[in-house]
């Protein structure tokens, strides 16, 4: 069962920082690829700020805002 809320949250957070970054999704497997990518680079950047994010919820905010940032480094990386 967790295996199956984690490719939610991961398909959401992608979902939504596809929204956020480009106006749109990046399908199932994308969205759900850059969702898990970045709930790894929230993790990172929530626990460099010193907050922590727990639940469902939580985690999805974590994770999208991972995704935007890396979302974000790959559009720079791309125009060098």
């Amino acid at each position: 069962m967790n295996i199956i809320v984690f490719l939610l949250i991961g398909a959401i957070a992608g979902w939504l920082a596809g929204k956020i970054m480009n106006g749109g999704g990046f399908g199932l497997i994308g969205n759900i690829v850059i969702g898990i990518v970045g709930a790894v680079v929230g993790g990172f950047v929530f626990a460099f700020v010193g907050l922590s994010a727990g639940g469902f919820i939580g985690s999805i905010i974590m994770s999208t805002i991972g995704a935007v940032v890396l979302l974000y480094i790959v559009k720079i990386v791309k125009k060098v």
